[in-house]
């Protein structure tokens, strides 16, 4: 199939209204925290967070000093109507797998789950900070899955993140 009959038959849909629940998440975030047997801040990190070209997906990168080792990370974030959830893909450096998440956002509560574990969250200050909490499920304890809570700043915006979908 040629360029211009693509075009053509290609849909043309608009993205999904549900998106723009993620906006509030879009810019560039510090990020400090501290594991819950911590009695200073062990986390640290920046995430920026922007939209990918057409608003149909969320693009995440990030780095975190997590109790002495470095996290980088690559996000990736959609939405599925049937859900009505907003399932992720992590790329990471700590393992060559990637990870399944799903995120959501209602008003100023954010969850942000994969299996075992739950992040959950406010926004605060006018949607300037994201402050909260990561914790394994019941009997999904252990290294791998550490209890924490950190507060995320905003710092700023690059384009293309600051336009909503």
């Amino acid at each position: 199939m040629d360029n211009e009959k693509y075009a053509e038959s290609a849909p043309n849909r608009a993205p999904d209204p549900a998106l723009k629940r993620l906006s509030r998440l879009v810019g560039v975030w510090d990020l400090t925290g501290r594991t819950l047997d911590a009695q200073e801040d062990n986390i640290r990190g920046r995430t920026a967070i922007a939209w990918l070209p057409g608003r149909y997906f969320l693009e995440l990168r990030g780095e975190i000093e997590f109790m002495g080792e470095t996290v980088q990370s690559l996000e990736i974030v959609g939405y599925d109507p049937e859900t009505n959830t907003f399932p992720a893909t992590v790329y990471s450096n700590m393992d060559g797998a990637p990870a399944r998440y799903w995120w959501d956002v209602q008003g100023d509560v954010v969850t942000h789950w994969t299996e075992g574990s739950k992040y959950t969250g406010s926004f605060g200050d006018e949607g300037k900070t994201l402050s909260g909490g990561w914790r394994p499920e019941e009997g999904w304890e252990g290294p791998e899955n550490i209890a924490y809570d950190a507060t995320m700043t905003v710092t700023g915006f690059s384009p293309p993140q600051a336009a909503v979908p």
